[in-house]
């Protein structure tokens, strides 16, 4: 996977049907989180801070 097709999957975090048993009638759905490319829960965030970073013509590695 490139850096594009990583980049594409933040905010794309898979969800599964949860099954109940025999009980049908509600759908319940949990969000895999463990499956986000950087394997955590804010990368939504730091995508932000990133691109803002770049859109302001700062480096966000050297915090100037």
């Amino acid at each position: 996977m490139n850096s594009n097709e990583i980049l594409n999957q933040i905010g794309a975090t898979p969800m599964f049907r949860i099954g109940l048993g025999e009980n049908d009638d509600m759908n319940i759905y949990a969000k895999a989180e463990y499956l986000n490319p950087g394997g955590s829960i804010k990368d939504r965030v730091a995508l932000f801070i990133i691109e803002e970073a770049e859109k302001n013509g700062k480096s966000p590695t050297s915090g100037k």
